[in-house]
Formats: structure tokens, sequence, C-alpha cells
């Protein structure tokens, strides 16, 4: 196991920035209009999703390309990545003519796949293994030893995490007055190592909360176990952000520099997704949306008043994505509603639920039925979008007044998740 001993050096930090100056955006901090008046705060958008790989990832395989030598270089360089890490190290792998290969999870989004693709051309091929980023690695180093190869960590390196922490060196340029919170995604750590590492240096009375998706707060567990742990079992919807086990050089960073660790529910990613594309025009991926969605699981008053940054950390959003999504946020806000739905087998019944049960505003949006002739009443699953919350008891109750109510669905995760 490697020492988690080390922490940045500022002048290593520095010339990580002056080494990335003509290969990255010096990307904005934009002030966020609606979220600053929900909270009564400043709150900005640091876009990391505006860079050539639209997320911050190039920064740090970037730098971490550039420190090996023609040797190094010339035996070939390995990745693993959910793909944000595989675009930064495809695209360093294509400017400095280096052969690449690309380990990526069987679940990786076709548009992730298709941009590495694009920016490392000839350059390098990519292998899927696994189901999760964790698999992928480690078929990654078993491919390393065999070939000889050079393994660019997304997360684990010195190199990597200096790359990362010259966000906060732009963040400390750009910002018109103190900084007082910082809100940063987590994965394995390596981005928020390096911004938390550079506000303690150089501004530490701001407070660096990272924030995790609850399936997989793996930096929450091992700080609360005192060292890196691997989660048993992680959800990888928000594939940005799902990790077994956290580094351990950003567990010995983030461990003493972060000022809190938050979780956000996939549902409220989903919401935030929604509302940062409708609202703002702004197209997040998952663990991009993060650091947004954070602020609605902050305690709002202690944010109030204050200037807060938050990290969008990416961009590659895969459209085919965007039902589930939809889905997803919806029932977070509870106002979709699955029930097991009796119809009586006699013409008109659809009509009278449709009429005499739904309200005004109700949506059938799912319906699954299938005729016995041998039986009196033949059981749907039906799908209702309701447009408040208040409007779900009286659907419910009118259910069961005219005798349709069967049962619930939303409770029940396990048929949940053969229908979401």
């Amino acid at each position: 196991m490697k020492s988690n001993a080390y922490f940045p050096k500022l002048e290593a930090i520095r010339m990580a920035a002056g080494n990335l100056k003509k290969e990255i955006h010096k990307t904005p901090l934009q002030y966020h209009t609606n979220l600053s008046t929900a909270l009564k705060a400043r709150v900005s958008l640091k876009r990391e999703d505006l860079q050539p790989v639209r997320s911050y990832k190039i920064r740090g395989a970037y730098n971490k390309m550039i420190s090996l030598t023609a040797e190094e270089l010339q035996k070939g360089i390995v990745c693993a990545s959910a793909g944000n890490h595989a675009q930064g190290v495809a695209l360093a792998c294509k400017k400095m003519r280096a052969k690449g290969t690309i380990f990526m999870p069987l679940t990786t989004p076709k548009q992730k796949l298709e941009q590495v693709k694009m920016f490392g051309e000839e350059y390098v091929t990519i292998l899927l293994s696994g189901d999760i980023f964790d698999e992928a690695k480690e078929a990654a180093l078993t491919f390393c030893k065999e070939h000889d190869a050079v393994f660019i960590h997304p997360f684990d390196d010195p190199a990597v995490i200096e790359g990362q922490a010259t966000i906060a060196l732009e963040l400390l340029e750009q910002a018109k007055e103190p900084i007082d919170y910082v809100f940063v995604p987590i994965g394995g750590g390596g981005l928020a190592a390096g911004i938390s590492a550079i506000f303690q240096m150089l501004s530490p009375e701001t407070r660096v909360v990272g924030v995790e998706p609850e399936g997989a707060a793996s930096m929450l567990k091992a700080v609360e176990s005192g060292k890196p742990v691997r989660l048993n079992t992680i959800s990888h919807f928000i594939d940005g952000a799902a990790v077994q086990q956290v580094g351990n050089y950003t567990f010995g960073i983030c461990k003493n520099t972060l000022h809190d660790i938050i979780t956000v529910p996939e549902g409220l990613v989903c919401e935030t997704i929604l509302s940062l594309y409708n609202k703002d025009a702004i197209v997040v991926e998952p663990a991009g949306a993060l650091s947004v969605a954070a602020l609605k699981s902050y305690d709002t008053e202690e944010l109030a008043g204050k200037n807060i940054v938050c990290i969008v950390s990416g961009s590659n959003n895969d459209i085919t994505r965007m039902e589930e999504i939809k889905e997803k946020a919806l029932l977070y806000k509870q106002l979709k509603h699955y029930f097991l739905v009796k119809f009586p087998q006699r013409p008109g019944a659809l009509r009278h639920f449709v009429m005499d049960v739904l309200g005004p505003d109700d949506d059938i949006t799912h319906f699954e039925y299938t005729k016995k002739n041998s039986k009196e009443k033949g059981i749907a699953i039906v799908g209702i979008v309701v447009k408040q919350y208040e409007d779900f008891e009286p659907l419910r109750s009118k259910m069961k007044e005219y005798g349709f109510y069967a049962n619930y669905l939303n409770d029940k995760p396990l048929l949940m998740n053969l229908l979401v």
C-alpha cells in the first residue's frame, strides 16, 4: 500500500498550471442568478464542463503524462476510466503521439466511448471490462504488468492531484471577494484533494465541502473508518463518481483538508440536471451536477449571505439517458406513482377509470395490461404523474372507492427496479 503522507506542494501546482496553460481552457467562474436568489447568497459555477474534453480530467491526465520520460511514453500508456479520465488521456496521447490502451466498464454510456475515440483517434484502443470502474481498473493493471506499460491513474497519483489542483488557483484569481464555501464532487478524490489542499494553503478560511452520491459514498466511509475501505456494492448511475474505494493519497489529503462530506440522492441529482438544462441551457452529466445538487441538501440558513462556488465537473451526458433522468427526478419529487390496478374485464372499464378516478391534471405515462378471459378482473401496472404531491392521496382514495386499487409500488424497491 502506498503511503498517504503525501501532500501537494504549492510550487508543484504552480508548475502544473504553467505546463497546462496552452493545453486547457481557463474556465469561467459564472454567477448563477437563480441559485443565488433561492439561497439569498452569491452562488457561482466553475465551469469545468467547458474544457476541451468537457471535464476537468484533462488537467490531471495531461500533467501526469508530461512528467513521463520518452522511454516511458514509448512503452505505451494504459488507463482505466468511467469516461472523463479516458478522454483526457486520449487527447494527451494524440498530442504527445503516444499509444494508449484505455479500459472502460461495459456500462459506459455510448456517448463517452465515442468521445474517447474522437479525441484519441488512431493513438488509442478501447477495451471494455467489468460493470464498474474498479473492475475495469483491475483489468488495466493486469494488462500493464503483462505488457510493461505505464498506468495513468485517474485520481491516486501526485501529478494527477496537482493537475486538478490548478482549478483552485484559477478560482482564487477569478474570485472578486473571499470565497466562503466550495462544493466539490468526489469520485476517487483527486479533484477534492487538489482543491482542498490549495485552499488550506492559500485560503484556509474557505470551507471546502465534498459531495458524493448516496449510492457510492466511498470517501465518507473511508473517513468514518480511518482508512480507505472497499464498498461491497455501489450504484453506478452517477458513473463519473461511482468508485468502490478512494485512493490512499487522496484519502490522506481529504481527511485533513475537507471541512465536510455530504451525500445526495440520485433523484436530486437528476432534478438538478433538468433544472440546469431547462433554466440555464447548461448540459451536465450526473457527476457534474453533484455540487449544485448539494446546495439543496445543505443547511440553507448557514449558506445565506455567503459567497459560494460549485465545481461543475463535466458535461459528458448521453442523450439516451434523459428519459431515465426524468423518471428518477419525478420519483424523487414524489410526482410519479406506480400502482397495481384491478380492471374489470368489461368494455368501458378504462374509460371509467380515466373519467372518475383520475384528477384533471393527472397523466397516465405507463400502462401494462393483459386481458385474461378466465378472470373477472385483470391486473395492470399503471404509472401516473400528478401535478403536485398533494394530489397523490386523493388519487389513491378514489382508486379504493371505485374498487380499482390493488397495491402501491413506489415503496417496493425490487419491483421498482423492473420499471425504472
